[in-house]
């Protein structure tokens, strides 16, 4: 099958201006909007990037970044930058990937741009299945906790998913409403859970419970990296299904979709990316909230935007953590200080809106 996609941009009947590839019977419309946003995203990244590789105790200017990164300096440098901060860097950047589209998925789920597993208690499932797993089972190997963490989420998933459910049919105001409650409740046990182990051991989770990128390097960079590429491929599968819900169950069904069978898919995708994060850095808050909306505002779209989601939430993360190393704080103490403040500001834009 012969590729043959097309570059030239039109004004079609959509009042904005966009491309049009094709690639035999597949064909896709992409904003132009879209495309030089993703780029101006990408470059930032990059950027901010190799900014951040320079970053620490022993200083070094972009030239030694990039030498260390193509392999023209000297052991110690190379040792600095691929050694040690590049896997933090790269963690920066894969875990806000993960968390904006987490906070895409369920924004999309439940068509309100407070749903996110912030809000609606999946973080919170998550990190009592990772402190579960570190501080009754004694384990703090990085798939136990992984493990944990997934688990956690999902049994919380599934509670809030069958508490939302009214006549067969999850409605999303009530998904996030008992999502509310459910994270309120393991906030609690997580508490009380600290109370019941040693004070070493307690102040050893709420370090790890702070969210940090300290101490990760190339060991678990990997496994997040393909359990990431295999999650983000699933959700690539599940957007269009996601967005044809977004006109409602009715109307979805009316095409031929099983609207529960994809809620409930993308439900699983959404707290394994959650888990994701995690397991790795611990729960980093807020991220999952503003990254889409972000997105939204700056492509000037509406629903399910993978891509610039993505982007953005690479770029938030990467610089909460390149704030947080200058602070000297964990970076989750950057992303619950700025998000905090987002979120104050949404709910006065929502609430002037409605009156």
């Amino acid at each position: 099958m012969s590729a043959t996609p097309e570059t030239t941009a039109a004004r079609l009947g959509h009042g904005y201006r966009a491309f049009s590839p094709r690639i035999g019977r597949v064909s896709a419309l992409i904003p132009v909007r879209t495309v030089i946003v993703s780029a101006i995203l990408v470059a930032a990244v990059s950027a901010l990037g190799i900014a951040s590789l320079g970053m620490g105790t022993y200083p070094l200017g972009i030239g030694e970044v990039v030498d260390a990164l193509l392999g023209r300096s000297d052991p110690q440098a190379r040792l600095l930058v691929v050694g040690w901060r590049l896997p933090r860097m790269l963690f920066a950047v894969l875990c806000g990937v993960a968390l904006a589209l987490s906070g895409a998925v369920f924004q999309s789920l439940t068509r309100n741009p407070l749903g996110s597993p912030d809000i609606i208690g999946f973080s919170s499932g998550s990190y009592t299945g990772a402190i579960v797993v570190m501080l009754l089972l004694g384990s703090s190997r990085y798939l136990d906790i992984a493990a944990g963490a997934l688990l956690g989420g999902c049994v919380t998933a599934a509670v809030v998913y069958l508490l939302a459910m009214r006549r067969g049919t999850v409605q999303s105001f009530r998904l996030i409403i008992m999502g509310i409650g459910v994270g309120a409740m393991l906030s609690s046990l997580n508490s009380g859970l600290m109370l019941m182990v040693s004070v070493d051991s307690a102040m050893l989770a709420a370090v790890w419970g702070a969210g940090s990128l300290n101490a990760l390097g190339h060991e678990q960079l990997w496994p997040m990296a393909l359990a990431l590429t295999v999650l983000l491929l699933l959700v690539a599968g599940v957007a269009a299904p996601l967005r044809q819900l977004e006109i409602g169950d009715d109307a979805a069904r009316s095409l031929g979709l099983r609207a529960n069978r994809v809620r409930a898919l993308a439900v699983v995708l959404g707290v394994a990316l959650t888990a994701l994060v995690t397991a790795a850095a611990g729960p980093i808050s807020f991220v999952a909230l503003a990254a889409p909306q972000i997105a939204r505002r700056l492509v000037k779209g509406s629903g399910l935007l993978l891509v610039p989601s993505a982007l953005v939430g690479a770029l938030v993360l990467l610089g909460s953590d390149v704030l947080a190393q200058w602070l000297g704080f964990p970076v989750g103490v950057v992303t619950v200080s700025l998000g905090g403040s987002y979120l104050v500001w949404l709910l006065a834009v929502e609430f002037r809106a409605r009156r």
